[in-house]
């Protein structure tokens, strides 16, 4: 299961999506989330769903990533769509004792489950096309008028960006640690909530450890490469929108105008 974690990876291509500037993407992201967010039934919603298909399959990506990366919170969905079934009124389907699960209650359930899926999907399409150079450059051109007042912009942007950068990486040492741990006979999977939660302590120890040192060999070797970043700092590639841009930012800004309109014309 730790292995199916997928956020924060990048996967290199040149399809429309990749080529993208990683300002608009990041601006295309939000205005997916609050394209999911306003629709408010199953015709507006399944627009939302087309998009990100088609983002996908623009961008070239293979949709197994999508059932990849929705494996770890598959229990959170399930988890709130039963608290939507059992605590939303309406007309009575089935009930078991003070338990009682309505139509609406199931209506909403699935709506919630499916706006989750396509939320989680549609973010991680995100990392998934762009470069943590570029995801860190975006960032800071986009809150660059922050600077203004002092903010540092710079250093908020390399911190989310390295954090981003680093969970594949801690991933993948949890996965070494708690292999090795259940090769010196671990029990990591059995036992009530105390006992795996005391097996946890052998994997998170070394996990910190392991985090902790990441860290400062980072930090030493931005500091021997005389790494000052903020103000005066140059880059190497410039980012400049072309055509592409400006055509998905009117597609996106389309599809919301759809899904209010689909709100207003289909109860």
């Amino acid at each position: 299961m730790i292995k199916d974690i997928t956020i924060g990876q990048y996967f290199p291509g040149k399809s429309p999506i990749h080529r993208l500037d990683p300002r608009v993407k990041i601006l295309l992201t939000l205005g997916y989330i609050v394209m999911l967010f306003v629709a408010q039934n199953a015709w507006s919603l399944g627009l939302g769903i087309v998009f990100g298909l088609a983002a996908y399959l623009l961008s070239r990506i293979p949709l197994t990533m999508i059932v990849k990366s929705l494996k770890p919170v598959v229990p959170v969905i399930l988890f709130t769509a039963a608290l939507n079934m059992i605590f939303v009124d309406g007309e009575t389907v089935f009930q078991l004792w003070v338990l009682k699960i309505t139509r609406e209650g199931i209506h909403t359930a699935v709506f919630m489950a499916v706006r989750i899926i396509c939320l989680i999907a549609g973010t991680s399409l995100l990392t998934y096309t762009t470069s943590p150079i570029a995801l860190t450059d975006g960032i800071e051109r986009l809150m660059g008028p922050l600077g203004r007042f002092h903010f540092p912009v710079h250093e908020l942007a390399m911190m989310m960006t390295i954090a981003l950068r680093f969970i594949p990486t801690l991933i993948e040492e949890t996965d070494k640690i708690m292999s090795a741990q259940k090769a010196r006979g671990a029990d990591l999977e059995t036992g009530g909530l105390m006992q795996r939660a005391r097996a946890l302590i052998p994997i998170l120890i070394p996990l910190f450890v392991s985090s902790f040192r990441r860290a400062d060999e980072l930090a030493l070797a931005m500091e021997c490469r005389c790494y000052r970043g903020g103000e005066g700092r140059t880059r190497m590639k410039q980012l400049q929108m072309g055509p592409g841009d400006f055509a998905a930012s009117a597609i996106v800004v389309g599809c919301i105008a759809g899904v209010i309109a689909l709100n207003l014309l289909i109860p």
